[in-house]
């Protein structure tokens, strides 16, 4: 590396000034043919991508993950394995507002990893709690829309998402979540992450496990109260940002310890409620956790936009040993996560550094596009008989899964004893919370509601609470009417 430090145009040529353009003396018209006076200012109107649908905003950080317990009886993903350490990224955001919104608002949060193993990259993409809004694709994009802004204002709008949540009851569970503590974290450093999708372990003799994955924060989990929130979020929009940033930059690293829920592959067919379901959690009784490692963030980004802003987490990035369920909402988004890529950064998004394997040689057969990187060689079709590569399906092959055996699927989506929309919800306020996170959640919903519900939609919302807990449906519409 040279030790010169004058400035260059994009093509590494020595720039002549940085403060003055090319005019015709020295008041004069600008030339046509000033270079890199044109070079800066198209560059300028081209540097913004678009940003991301849902997780609009959010930040993250490098780090590792070391295996420090044997899960190797369920899997043989190679990054699981007994004292392997491996590279990643980490991606931490709120749901519905957009890249320039407060880290603030109640929301819930994105928990997005990428594993560059030595068998390709491996993404999960979760959130700060175990259960989400839905359990079919076909409702997602009509609930991120009621979530965001009116057509006609612009603006956000409290009876727009009472309205689709009170007409989708299976949303209950994930709402008890968002209104309680829980729905706010201190920070993202004092949140834990969940794949809330079920996933499927492969093992090296082929026997096949259920699984979900908890990633418990090692700081401890804290939150904000309302107050406090809305306060920061006009005092210091990028609170979470910049305390994660700070938090690595003065050597305080964060970490996530990694547990697993594993269920044997024949249970999910009459366990008590569809262990597929979005909306559900299994309980811990009957599957405990099983500690597998620990992430750890250790390294700021450079450069955010290069980093974390075009780096591509995709669920259909999974390593073998590990394979999807039949959970409709991951498998939905399976294609929707790389197309939305596709339409943000480009085509050849994964030719990007932050997306590339670091540790695996990329052998595929995709080529040319806009900004394609990598140049590729012949043979560029397969099956082929002049050496290009072949599947190594004696090796990499799964045995037969899930998608082969229809009777199962069949019986993943057959009503089980305890498939309601209110039971688990309910069991949350009266059993997991304490009189003074039942008084916060109680607060926290009468404020969102008395902010510009309208009266039917307020009536469904008393129902929807009462469906979830009497009591506290009750305490909810007299604290709403309190102020009439």
């Amino acid at each position: 590396m040279s030790k010169d430090n004058y400035t260059t145009t994009d093509a590494g040529i020595p720039v002549e000034s940085d403060e003055h353009s090319l005019t015709v003396g020295p008041d004069g018209p600008i030339l046509l043919h000033d270079a890199y006076l044109i070079e800066q200012m198209a560059q300028f109107n081209r540097e913004r991508v678009p940003e991301r649908q849902p997780h609009a905003k959010g930040g993250g950080a490098f780090g590792e993950f070391e295996v420090t317990g044997d899960v190797s009886a369920y899997t043989k993903a190679d990054l699981f394995q007994p004292g392997k350490k491996t590279e990643m990224l980490a991606r931490f955001s709120t749901v519905a507002g957009e890249r320039g919104s407060p880290d603030t608002w109640r929301d819930p949060r994105g928990f997005a990893l990428k594993f560059y193993t030595d068998q390709g990259n491996y993404d999960m993409v979760g959130n700060n709690t175990p259960v989400f809004f839905m359990r079919d694709p076909l409702k997602f994009q009509h609930f991120i829309r009621s979530q965001k802004r009116r057509a006609d204002t612009n603006l956000r709008d409290n009876d727009m998402q009472w309205d689709f949540w009170t007409l989708s009851p299976e949303s209950a569970h994930q709402v008890t979540w968002l209104m309680g503590d829980r729905g706010i974290p201190r920070s993202w450093r004092h949140m834990n992450g969940y794949s809330s999708h079920t996933y499927m372990w492969v093992n090296a003799q082929g026997e096949r496990f259920w699984v979900k994955y908890h990633f418990k924060t090692d700081q401890g989990v804290e939150f904000l109260e309302q107050a406090e929130a809305d306060r920061l979020a006009g005092a210091d929009g990028d609170f979470h940002t910049r305390d994660l940033y700070e938090a690595i930059e003065r050597g305080d690293h964060p970490s996530w310890t990694l547990h697993m829920q594993v269920m044997p592959f024949e249970e999910a067919a009459d366990y008590r409620f569809n262990p597929f379901d979005l909306t559900k959690t299994w309980s811990h009784k009957d599957y405990p956790l099983i500690e597998v490692g620990r992430m750890t963030l250790k390294q700021n980004p450079t450069d955010y936009h290069a980093q974390i802003e075009q780096a591509a987490f995709e669920p259909n990035n999974m390593v073998p040993g590990i394979g999807p369920s039949p959970d409709k909402m991951l498998l939905a988004r399976i294609f929707s996560y790389a197309d939305a890529h596709r339409y943000r950064i480009g085509a050849n998004y994964r030719e990007l550094p932050v997306n590339y394997p670091k540790h695996a040689e990329v052998r595929s057969y995709s080529k040319d596009g806009a900004m394609r990187i990598h140049p590729v060689s012949d043979p560029v079709y397969a099956p082929n008989s002049k050496g290009g590569p072949a599947a190594d399906t004696a090796r990499f092959g799964e045995p037969a899964g899930w998608h082969s055996d229809g009777e199962h699927v069949r019986a993943a989506y057959t009503l089980h004893p305890e498939d309601d929309d209110f039971g688990q919800p309910g069991t949350l306020v009266r059993e997991v919370m304490d009189d003074a996170a039942r008084d916060r959640l109680v607060s926290n919903v009468v404020g969102h509601l008395r902010n510009g519900v309208s009266d039917p939609v307020l009536e469904r919302a008393f129902e929807y609470w009462r469906n979830i807990d009497r009591e506290t449906g009750d305490r909810i519409e007299q604290g709403v009417r309190s102020q009439d």
